[in-house]
């Protein structure tokens, strides 16, 4: 048969009752007009499975892949950004009582800078320092508790020099960004109107750092 005869073929005409009745009678063999429609038709069909299966349906799968994991890295972007909302919320509430307790306790770090903060403001209004020592961590313990909440670290200090500069010194210590309380605090007047100022201040400092 010729390729315009093939062309010709109506593949959709195959009559089912009478591929039947020809099963019956056992003469779809002897049809070869039947036969060459029938096995047009049939290539056809395993033609397209076969592009389908082997070009077409891997890339169908890999895109639903695809698509199924965009879809998944978006859920997880929105999970993600209602944790975020959720945190700065908690960040928000909880900033009041950080920003106190962070003004509150020292670290051993932020003791060597109150050292180094009480040498400057000393030396900036004229005073001079006898004395500076850092006592041993006391232990505080509220309740029946075994650890101690917080460890009180005492400053002994010996300091000389003229009252007016004495005050500038107390008044920038006062001003610092962390607390310091002055537990004890002894004046006396020294020759040629200057004082000398002799006391123990106190500072806060986390179990953590000093246990």
């Amino acid at each position: 048969m010729k390729l315009d005869e093939l062309k010709n073929l109506d593949l959709k005409n195959i009559d089912v009752k009478d591929l039947l009745e020809k099963l019956k009678k056992n003469e779809i063999f002897k049809d070869k007009k039947f036969l060459t429609k029938f096995g047009i038709y049939f290539g056809s069909i395993m033609l397209f499975l076969i592009i389908y299966y082997v070009f077409i349906n891997p890339k169908v799968e890999a895109q639903k892949k695809r698509i199924e994991l965009m879809l998944q890295k978006e859920q997880q972007t929105q999970t993600l950004k209602q944790e975020i909302i959720l945190l700065k919320s908690k960040i928000k509430k909880i900033q009041p009582e950080y920003d106190k307790k962070s003004k509150l306790f020292h670290s051993q770090k932020e003791v060597e800078g109150l050292y180094q903060n009480i040498s400057n403001f000393a030396s900036v209004n004229n005073l001079n320092i006898v004395n500076l020592n850092k006592e041993n961590p006391l232990p505080v313990i509220q309740g029946n508790k075994k650890k101690p909440d917080y460890f009180r670290i005492p400053v002994s200090y010996e300091i000389s020099g003229n009252y007016l500069g004495y005050l500038k010194f107390r008044r920038a210590l006062a001003k610092s960004n962390k607390v310091i309380n002055f537990d004890r605090e002894e004046i006396k007047v020294v020759k040629n109107g200057g004082i000398n100022s002799v006391g123990t201040l106190s500072i806060v400092g986390l179990p953590d750092e000093y246990e």
